[in-house]
């Protein structure tokens, strides 16, 4: 029996699969006949994924930081995908977390008698005088999975270039935004980077070539470059003018990732690492892989081409910013405010409208992104960029599309924590706030010529600060609500039966205050 029969047969474990790269292989894998079992923290975001019904999928629950979960999921697989990063979950507590997991992965691999893990590392010498923390944490994840008794194939590359990354993202809203840059002295560093599809070919390729087991390779695309060129590129490719860059040697990694921070999408917390991986070289080594998997290498030019395309088509499929837990905070199966945790804040508005809920239901499903909140838009921005100030993530990161939504989905400073076209969408905010916030858009069906649209805004102070936080914005949020309503059921040209009013949700006698 072939390997490539063999792995058919049973199935092929991708960890962290709503990734950025595991969300991108599944259903490569799945396309070419494979068995997949994906492993995740929210079995709900994973079954929302495109390939979530797929009829050769499995979706199982499982954290790196639980070792039975582990084991649970990787029983009965030949090869196993360690695709999982702490950084942004764990932020600056990424190295010891990833530590962890990499020695629960070995253990879990070995007591399931797996064949083969195949992980994908940071490019960069390790010894080199300038090594970030981020890299010697990746070079230790691959080198704790190759000192396990199951062998490990390690993979390192440099910027993935590709629709969607975290890498890309920094590249794309760097040139668009910025005219003239003030850059550090890293800007001359040469790189080698590769493009999405190469990666997922060289990840497939090491499954179906045993003689990859227990081995390292660099991969990287057929171009070496310094960054201030890849920006030049970039700008020519997307029609942009080249931007001026005028280096400055006082730009430490730390500026730069603030300054990143404020002009990208990407956070601070993710941009210090990668910013410090750019003052050493990223260059490939050697070339040993191609021999094993020969596959077409694509130019930085043609991937950026690519990853653009997709963008302005809207198949962007996975984003850094779509990862992550998905955690329903316990106070929201609660609807009022007699939680037995403590206080929930509520500001509650709802409006009948001349329409069916599936009429009404793609103003919802347009929220945010380029349509903004249908009032007030200016108020939303001011709002994003204090965000931004204070650290959060602002609304820099948009939408992954226009019109289309799935639970665990990035959305300005939201996520999707629930959607159910076309009756209901619930969002989780991300921004800083002295609490944990809700937004719940609900289209209640009358019959089919009526619905009643409900905003409704729920908070769960963190003290007395977070108290006097809601009651400063509570005129903002009666006018911004209201106003919502009439503009969502405008943009679709419907007409309001009566107009919005403020209510008081019922209460759920689950959450009562327990004697």
């Amino acid at each position: 029996m072939s390997v490539e029969t063999r792995e058919k047969k049973s199935p092929v474990l991708v960890t962290g699969a709503t990734g950025y790269v595991a969300g991108r292989l599944v259903p490569l894998l799945l396309d070419s006949g494979y068995r997949v079992r994906t492993m995740g923290r929210s079995v709900e975001k994973m079954a929302d994924r495109a390939w979530g019904n797929h009829p050769n999928i499995e979706l199982v629950a499982g954290d790196i930081m639980d070792r039975e979960s582990l084991k649970k999921a990787a029983k009965g697989c030949t090869t196993i995908y360690y695709l999982v990063h702490s950084m942004i979950s764990q932020k600056d507590g990424y190295r010891n977390a990833d530590i962890t997991g990499a020695k629960n992965m070995a253990w879990a691999a070995e007591q399931v008698k797996a064949g083969q893990i195949i992980y994908l590392g940071g490019l960069g010498d390790i010894n080199h005088k300038n090594i970030s923390k981020h890299l010697i944490s990746r070079n230790e994840v691959g080198t704790i999975l190759q000192q396990g008794s199951v062998p490990a194939t390690v993979l390192r590359a440099a910027m993935i270039l590709g629709s969607g990354s975290a890498s890309f993202e920094i590249l794309r809203y760097l040139v668009e935004r910025l005219p003239v840059m003030l850059t550090p002295k890293w800007i001359s560093m040469p790189t080698q980077p590769i493009a999405i599809t190469n990666v997922l070919e060289y990840l497939k390729g090491c499954m179906e070539h045993p003689e990859t087991r227990g081995n390292t390779y660099d991969i990287g695309g057929p171009d070496q470059i310094a960054y201030q060129d890849l920006f030049k590129t970039f700008a020519r490719v997307a029609g942009l003018p080249v931007p001026v860059m005028i280096k400055l040697p006082f730009l430490t990694p730390r500026l730069s990732s603030l300054w990143i921070h404020l002009i990208t999408p990407v956070p601070a917390a993710i941009a210090r690492p990668l910013a410090e991986g750019l003052s050493l070289p990223t260059l490939c080594t050697e070339n040993r892989i191609n021999q094993i998997i020969p596959v077409k290498l694509i130019s930085c030019k043609k991937a950026i081409e690519r990853a653009l395309d997709r963008i302005r088509l809207e198949q962007v499929d996975t984003r850094w910013s779509d990862a992550g837990a998905l955690v329903r905070p316990e106070w929201a199966y609660c609807g009022d405010s007699s939680y037995s945790g403590g206080t929930i804040l509520q500001c509650g508005y709802r409006a009948r409208v001349k329409a069916g809920a599936p009429d009404l239901w793609p103003a919802v499903g347009r929220i945010g992104g380029k349509t903004g909140y249908y009032a007030a838009d200016v108020l939303w921005k001011i709002r994003g960029f204090l965000d931004q100030l204070t650290g959060g993530v602002g609304l820099n990161r948009g939408r992954r599309s226009s019109d289309t939504l799935q639970t665990g989905d990035a959305l300005d400073f939201w996520r999707v924590l629930e959607i159910a076209p076309p009756v209901k969408l619930v969002l989780t905010a991300e921004m800083r706030t002295p609490g944990e916030a809700l937004l719940e858009v609900r289209v209640n069906p009358i019959d089919n010529a009526q619905c009643e649209l409900v905003l409704l805004s729920r908070f769960f102070p963190k003290g007395l600060f977070g108290i006097l936080y809601w009651y400063i914005l509570y005129p903002f949020h009666e006018y911004l609500f209201s106003h919502m309503l009439m503009g969502m059921v405008r943009s679709e040209n419907l007409e309001l039966l009566t107009p919005p009013e403020r209510f008081t949700p019922k209460l759920n006698p689950s959450c009562r205050r327990q004697p």
